[in-house]
């Protein structure tokens, strides 16, 4: 294999440049060249496909999101899409291709495996919802990003002696809320595995909050992933002002929002963003595809894509028990 490509898609997480950086470094040492894809599987299919160069490897490997871009592209949901995509592979010579991204990157790329096009993937999210893998790429500096922010609330919060709700990311993974509730010793967290009563547990939160203050603390913190299942916009405002009514206490709600996804990838991103993408080049080099890359225990290792995508979404609720233990003694 003498030429191949590389692309982000979905949502960008820090950490991807620095694969991206891996990649192209372990490409050149076997003699490869690398094309850029940019703005994912769109870029593909409108053919904005060029050579990386040195150039385009200086000081990308500590910047946050993809210098490569990344959009969505529903035309992959069809089949004048998918076989344009290949077209447009097999024309540009391309005989691999390593996928950075999510659960719908990945899908895309099983998609080009079972036409004929070797192609690896590497999980790119921050919301840590690809079951087949401890950590994917980004989850570990969003949570870092989040852990600083919900600190300097927490500061402002208990100089005021008011209760703080925070929404945090993560659609239908609480991984980013959970992890962020045990580390800045939050009093109670929402997620989205599980399933609460709007009203019921609402008036239980009330309770607990209460509580709170009769044992003489004025100041509370509740972290909330944004997938929680209320069918609500606005969620942190909405048990803001429901919680106030019922407690007359002084609560103010923040969202995060992208402020998870920007800024330098941390160390431990950084470490297994160069060391999938290392991988991903190797399993090229041996002409295998239809694979993706994850950790597992501390350790790199590659399955099969519709196997990774076949893993029913994981929750670990021995956690989550924990996180309530602490919360309530």
């Amino acid at each position: 294999m003498k030429k191949i490509g590389i692309l982000t898609s979905g949502g960008d997480a820090p950490g991807m440049n620095a694969a991206i950086w891996a990649a192209v470094k372990r490409a050149r040492s076997y003699d490869m060249t690398v094309l850029g894809v940019q703005d994912g599987y769109r870029g593909l299919l409108e053919r904005r496909v060029e050579d990386l160069t040195n150039r385009d490897l200086s000081d990308i490997m500590h910047r946050g999101g993809t210098f490569l871009g990344t959009a969505r592209c529903l035309e992959m949901l069809t089949e004048e899409g998918r076989s344009r995509a290949v077209h447009n592979i097999h024309d540009y010579g391309i005989e691999g291709l390593i996928v950075i991204g999510g659960d719908g990157s990945f899908r895309g790329a099983e998609i080009l495996s079972e036409r004929g096009v070797p192609t690896v993937g590497l999980p790119g999210t921050i919301d840590n919802d690809l079951a087949y893998t401890d950590y994917s790429i980004g989850f570990d500096t969003a949570c870092n990003t989040a852990i600083g922010e919900i600190m300097k609330i927490k500061d402002t919060m208990t100089s005021h002696d008011r209760v703080a709700v925070i929404e945090v990311m993560g659609r239908h993974c609480g991984d980013i809320a959970l992890t962020v509730s045990l580390a800045v010793a939050a009093d109670y967290v929402l997620l989205p595995e599980v399933s609460y009563e709007t009203e019921y547990d609402i008036d239980n939160l009330s309770h607990f909050l209460l509580n709170i203050k009769k044992q003489g603390r004025d100041s509370s913190l509740i972290i909330m992933a944004e997938g929680v299942n209320w069918n609500e916009k606005n969620r942190a405002e909405i048990l803001m002002n429901r919680l106030t009514e019922r407690t007359g206490l002084d609560i103010r709600a923040t969202v995060l929002g992208h402020t998870q996804r920007g800024g330098p990838p941390s160390a431990f991103d950084s470490r297994i963003a160069i060391l999938m993408g290392v991988r991903a080049v190797e399993l090229l080099k041996e002409g295998m595809g239809n694979r993706v890359v994850g950790i597992i225990e501390n350790r790199i290792v590659d399955i099969n894509i519709k196997q990774a995508l076949d893993m029913p979404p994981r929750f670990n609720e021995e956690l989550y028990g924990m996180a309530r233990m602490l919360s309530l003694s």
